[in-house]
C-alpha cells in the first residue's frame, strides 16, 4: 500500500526543487510557441521516463546497507541544497529545440518530449527521486509524488509560469526547496550515525 507521507513529501520536494529549474524555462518556452495541450503531453511523457529511471537507480542504491544508504542520501541532499543556492538561475537561451515543421499533435509532442527528456537527464530532481526512493523503499509513492510534481511544474510553466514568478521571487522558491533538502540531509546523516 502506498504511504501518502512518503507521497506527499517527494511531491513538495520536488515541486519545489523544479520550479527554477531549466526544464520549467524549456517548457514555458514551448508553451508560448505550441498549443499547450500537446507541449503538456510531450512533457509528462518525457518526465514519466526521468521518474522510470530515477526509480531504478534508487532501487539500487537500496540495496546497500540501512546506515550506508542514509549517509549516502544525506549526502546527496545536502549536495542538492549546496547546488539550488550556488546555481545562477538567469533565463538561459536554447532550451528550446528545433521548432517542428508543423503543428501537428505528434511534431509539437515529440519535440517537447525530446527537449525536456535532454534537460531532465540526470537533473537534481532525477537524482533527488533516486534517492528518496532508496530512502523510503516506496517506489509507487516516491515515483507518483515525483511525476506529478514534475507535471504540475510543468503545466505551470506551460499555461503561466510568467505570473508566478511576479507573485513569488526566484529567490525565495530556491530557498524553500533549499531549507527542505538541508532538513532531509539532516535526518539522514542523523539516521546513519544513529543506526
Amino acid at each position: 500500500m502506498m504511504s501518502l507521507t512518503v507521497f506527499a513529501v517527494t511531491f513538495g520536494i520536488i515541486f519545489l526543487a523544479e520550479l527554477p529549474d531549466k526544464t520549467a524555462l524549456a517548457a514555458l518556452m514551448l508553451g508560448t510557441k505550441y498549443r499547450a495541450l500537446y507541449v503538456f503531453a510531450g512533457v509528462a511523457a518525457a518526465m514519466a521516463v526521468q521518474v522510470g529511471l530515477a526509480l531504478a537507480a534508487g532501487s539500487l542504491l537500496a540495496l546497500l546497507p540501512h546506515r550506508w544508504v542514509e549517509l549516502v542520501t544525506g549526502l546527496l541532499f545536502l549536495a542538492g541544497a549546496v547546488m539550488l543556492l550556488l546555481h545562477k538561475h538567469e533565463d538561459e537561451e536554447g532550451h528550446e529545440g528545433r521548432k517542428p515543421s508543423s503543428s501537428s499533435f505528434w511534431k509539437v509532442a515529440g519535440t517537447s518530449f525530446l527537449v525536456v527528456a535532454v534537460a531532465e537527464f540526470g537533473d537534481l530532481t532525477q537524482i533527488m527521486t533516486a534517492n528518496l526512493a532508496a530512502k523510503y523503499a516506496d517506489p509507487l509513492a516516491v515515483g507518483l509524488g515525483a511525476w506529478l510534481a514534475l507535471c504540475a511544474v510543468g503545466g505551470l510553466a506551460v499555461l503561466g509560469g510568467q505570473k508566478l514568478l511576479a507573485h513569488v521571487p526566484m529567490k525565495v522558491i530556491i530557498r524553500v526547496a533549499a531549507a527542505a533538502m538541508l532538513v532531509l540531509a539532516g535526518i539522514s546523516v542523523v539516521g546513519a550515525i544513529t543506526g
